[in-house]
This record gives structure tokens, C-alpha cells and sequence, in this order.
């Protein structure tokens, strides 16, 4: 069975961009795959606002993230990135969380250059560590991977922080470090994305954040403009929150939720998008009967 690793390798080689919405739980993992993207991206803020009920202000553990990022990949045969904050520490820290990750199933991470704590790249008054620190972070961040198909994503939100001429001076330095793909947060216009993508040599990653600073191309521009990878961090969860909200409240105006029904998957259908037929149909060959036909 080919790893997922080699997996999104082979994706960042061939042509077109690859598409990966953001799941924050198995499910919405289960649905992206189901809909044919050939990515799950696992999002960090989803993970801490959908699984542990805190903003996106780095509240999240290592441990935590690593935990969610491994149910995620063992529900999907889709190669799985994932958010790994500023790598939770120093050198040592950062060497252990790409060991976790990895160990986790998932096909790659993007590490940040943000001051901890950190906060959601589409937030305002970030700060960022110097780049010879975060030099350092990516060379250990590459050492200790020990699958070399295992993808390393830097992130740096200087943009809104130190500017242009900083940012570019760090996708560089970020370039030579080791990095197989750079992700420059908080892109804040159509030019500002051209001249990134015509600045840095590397594939690119575009965040995606409907309410956030950046302008929302289709995937098709990202890929004319020649970006790489596209992330959809919150369209699931910010849709989820809306819907479900007009769901209560309709439910606690007219004490039933019959006339909504249609908006509804069945319960065997969720029940079916999780595997259920392929586990019924496993267990049951392992019964008397079907041991006892067995040549």
C-alpha cells in the first residue's frame, strides 16, 4: 500500500493544484474524501474551537493535536496535512512533534514562525521569532523526520508583522533551511499574491479564510496564478456553526425539527459514510459459518 506521504509527494509533483479543505473531526474528514478532494487538510483552529471548546490562541497541545491528526488519517486514505503551530517549543520540542506527526499516519505538517503563544494568522497583532531562530527550527524540523517523503510546510506571517521586504528576506532563508513548501499567511490583495508567487521558488500554499484578510480566488486562479496547494481551514466549521445554530433555533421555536428533515442526511446514511456495510461484512466472516466454509 503506497504511504500517504508518497502519496502527497506525488501530487506536488504533477500538474494542478491540489485542494484541501479542513476537517476538525473524523467526519468532515470522511465527507472531503467522500467528495473526491485528493487532500485533508486538519485544521488547527477547528481542532481547538470543535474538539476542546478554545479559541485559536494556542491553546491546543502538542499531544492534543497529534491525537486528532491520527484519528483523521486513519479514517481517510487521502494523504492528511496538518497544522502544527509553531512546532510547540524549541529545537528539541519541534524534533519530537515531526516524530509524532509522523507517527500519527499523516502526510505533512506546516510550522509557523510565530512568537508562542501564537494566535490565528488572520488575527491582528502578531509577532514573529527572528529568522535565524526559525532557520534553526526548520533545519532540526528536517533532521528528524525519518521518512523523506514526509512533507514540511513553513508558514511565516511576517506580512502583516515586519513586511514585504522581511518576508521575502525569510522565504529565502526558509528556502535554503530545507523547506519543501511555503505558506506566506495573510496574502491581503490579487498583487500582493503575484509578486509572492513570482518571488519565491518553492510550491506554494494559499490559505483560504472566507471571513479572513485574504482575497478569495477560485482554485483555478490560485492555480493560474501558480500556487500549489490551496487550504480550506474553516469553511466546514464556520458553515457547521451557522447551520446548526438556525437548527436550534428552530427547534426550540416549533418543538420539532420533522419540517427539516430533508436537510438531513439519514442515520444510515452517516452511519455509511463511516464504513458501516464494510464492518457489518467483516465481522461477519469471522462467524461460525462463513470460519467453517473456508477451504
Amino acid at each position: 500500500m503506497e504511504k500517504p506521504t508518497t502519496k502527497l509527494r506525488k501530487l506536488l509533483r504533477e500538474p494542478g493544484i491540489i485542494m484541501a479543505p479542513g476537517a476538525y473531526d473524523c467526519l468532515t474528514a470522511r465527507i472531503i474524501e467522500a467528495s473526491g478532494f485528493p487532500a485533508v487538510y486538519m485544521t488547527g483552529a477547528g481542532t481547538s474551537v470543535a474538539t476542546l471548546g478554545y479559541p485559536d490562541l494556542a491553546l491546543a497541545t502538542m499531544g492534543e493535536m497529534v491525537g486528532n491528526a491520527a484519528d483523521i488519517a486513519a479514517t481517510v486514505s487521502v494523504p492528511v496535512i496538518t497544522d502544527a503551530d509553531t512546532g510547540y517549543g524549541g529545537i528539541l520540542n519541534i524534533q519530537r512533534t515531526i516524530r509524532q506527526y509522523q507517527r500519527a499516519g499523516v502526510a505533512g505538517v506546516h510550522i509557523e514562525d510565530q512568537e508562542f503563544p501564537k494566535r490565528c494568522g488572520h488575527l491582528d497583532n502578531k509577532r514573529v521569532i527572528g529568522t535565524d531562530e526559525m532557520v534553526g527550527k526548520i533545519r532540526a524540523a528536517v533532521d528528524a523526520r525519518t521518512d523523506d517523503d514526509f512533507v514540511i510546510i513553513v508558514r511565516t506571517d511576517a506580512l502583516a508583522v515586519t513586511g514585504w521586504d522581511d518576508t521575502m528576506r525569510r522565504c529565502e532563508a526558509f528556502t535554503r533551511a530545507g523547506a519543501d513548501v511555503l505558506f506566506v499567511e495573510a496574502i491581503r490583495s490579487p498583487e500582493e499574491a503575484e509578486r509572492v508567487v513570482a518571488s519565491v521558488e518553492l510550491p506554494l500554499l494559499y490559505n483560504y479564510v472566507e471571513t479572513g484578510k485574504s482575497p478569495l480566488f477560485t482554485a483555478g486562479e490560485l492555480e493560474e496564478l501558480g500556487f500549489k496547494i490551496v487550504i480550506y481551514p474553516a469553511s466546514a466549521l464556520l458553515t457547521v456553526g451557522k447551520v446548526v445554530a438556525g437548527l436550534m433555533e428552530e427547534l426550540k421555536a416549533k418543538g420539532t425539527t420533522a419540517q427539516l428533515a430533508d436537510n438531513m442526511i439519514t442515520l444510515h446514511q452517516c452511519f455509511e459514510l463511516m464504513g458501516l456495510s464494510e464492518m457489518l461484512a467483516t465481522d461477519e466472516s469471522y462467524s461460525a459459518e462463513a470460519v467453517q466454509e473456508r477451504p
